[in-house]
């Protein structure tokens, strides 16, 4: 449910899915430089409604917190910045529209991203506009395979969560692992990945891959199919409203082996529908969860300050991906589209979720994962690397 103070901050941008169309075609030329006078502008797609929307509002707020203390320091070049938010409800079809209007608005860069199937389609607009993206939250290596410089993740990429995930499932005592994943791009490349990994370490014996449909009533077919499998691990790849499903339908067939989410998972209220008994054994590979580091404890006290209330999971990624880009606009000295591009490329920066820098192909030269494990309704650190 949306905080009064989040309403107000995102009733004064734009609703930019209902002006769709603003931006040049995504196969035209690159659009024209960002102005070089005025407010210096920022894009991020996030979900505001649908399913995922809590996340996208906490993306918000994190992306908010770090343009309202570079203003408070004076700006960047001297001017003031500002937030664009569009909303592109985990859906394909919305991001691209939603990003068209983002290019329309003369943005200097994009911050946003959480579900790697809305951001992918919008690679082509931004890129045509000449736009660099910092990616705060999508990590599907499909999101490399254009092979474009100016696509540059926060996050660690799906094959590096997979090699986390396979190993810490081994340290677990897992033998036998059955992925479930969702069909959408993320959750299907990270389920794709960590089913390579298992087979090319010996790590781990994949007794089945698994595909439930979104928002189904019941996945008990599932988990009969993975009992029938002799699975002792599960490793689901999707979002949390179906691991909340999945996991009342494998204990409830007699499943007693753990359960490991992804990071799609492990960043909304997952725990919140289980008993103890369904949540015993359950575990998460996670990105950054600021209340578990201690390391964030300033960030989170400013951050409950600002918005009222501790920060989640995904609120840490927007903000570092709005210092990435401002960052890069002071060094650019400029808010031209390739000066900046090329100053991000070259990023150095101690940032909240660690040192921050890009490798050629635009993914993060220091991923940061993190093993959570249920315990009393919610989530504990286990293990951290990165």
């Amino acid at each position: 449910m949306r905080s009064r103070k989040l309403l107000s901050s995102i009733a004064v941008a734009v609703a930019l899915t209902a002006l769709g169309g603003c931006g040049g075609s995504a196969d035209g030329p690159a659009g024209d430089p960002a102005p070089s006078s005025g407010t210096i502008r920022l894009g991020t797609l996030v979900p505001l409604t649908g399913r995922s929307s809590p996340s996208g509002e906490a993306m918000v707020n994190g992306a908010r917190l770090a343009v309202s203390e570079a203003n408070a320091a004076g700006g960047v070049l001297g001017r003031q910045v500002e937030l664009v938010v569009g909303d592109d409800a985990c859906d394909p079809g919305t991001a691209v529209t939603a990003a068209r209007t983002l290019v329309g608005r003369d943005i200097v860069a994009s911050v946003g991203g959480y579900c790697s199937s809305a951001t992918v389609p919008t690679l082509k607009i931004f890129r045509a506009a000449g736009v660099p993206m910092v990616v705060a939250q999508s990590n599907s290596t499909d999101l490399l395979a254009p092979k474009y410089d100016s696509v540059f993740l926060i996050c660690g990429t799906v094959t590096a969560e997979a090699d986390f995930a396979v190993g810490w499932m081994k340290r677990l005592g897992g033998r036998r692992l059955a992925v479930v994943h969702d069909g959408t791009s993320f959750p299907v490349t990270l389920a794709e990945s960590t089913a390579a990994a298992a087979a090319r370490t010996g790590a781990l014996t994949v007794t089945g891959e698994f595909e439930l449909s979104q928002g189904a009533p019941s996945y008990a077919r599932i988990a009969g199919s993975v009992r029938a499998g002799r699975a002792d691990i599960v490793y689901y790849t999707g979002y949390y409203a179906e691991a909340s499903q999945l996991i009342k339908d494998l204990r409830d067939s007699g499943f007693t082996g753990k359960i490991v989410v992804g990071d799609g998972a492990t960043d909304g209220p997952l725990l919140a529908g289980l008993t103890p008994e369904q949540s015993r054994g359950v575990y998460g590979t996670a990105l950054i969860f600021p209340e578990l580091l201690p390391e964030l404890a300033g960030w989170s006290k400013r951050y409950q300050a600002a918005f009222g209330s501790p920060p989640g999971p995904s609120t840490v990624e927007a903000y570092d991906a709005v210092k990435v880009a401002l960052d890069a606009v002071k060094r650019a000295g400029s808010t031209d589209r390739e000066a900046v591009r090329k100053a991000i490329a070259a990023t150095d920066l101690p940032a909240m979720s660690g040192p921050l820098s890009f490798n050629p192909d635009g993914t993060r030269t220091t991923p940061k994962f993190l093993l959570l494990r249920a315990e009393n309704g919610k989530f504990g650190l286990e293990r951290t690397a990165g």
